[in-house]
């Protein structure tokens, strides 16, 4: 016999966005990985989504569409985090 549990609508939280709290040195390399990208590549035109950048190295990568896959070791910092200090 298998019991199998129903999940009531008001109880599934999949759907909400909560606040993501980045660690300040974790979104200031993201900043400095964005920088390096945009004098690298000055014609860039469409903003990045936000950088997929490894928690320990804090090596990462622009992510410009879709929703990034991450390792476990990995963080997404969005665009609006990393623009907010950047002009």
């Amino acid at each position: 016999m298998v019991y199998v549990s129903q999940q009531r609508p008001e109880n599934r939280i999949e759907d909400v966005e909560f606040p993501v709290f980045v660690d300040p040195a974790i979104i200031r390399a993201a900043r400095q990985i964005y920088r390096t990208y945009y004098e690298v590549h000055p014609e860039l035109t469409q903003p990045p989504l936000g950088v997929a950048i490894d928690r320990y190295t804090h090596r990462g990568k622009l992510i410009f569409s879709g929703k990034p896959v991450l390792l476990p070791q990995e963080c997404f910092v969005p665009f609006n985090q990393i623009e907010s200090e950047l002009y």
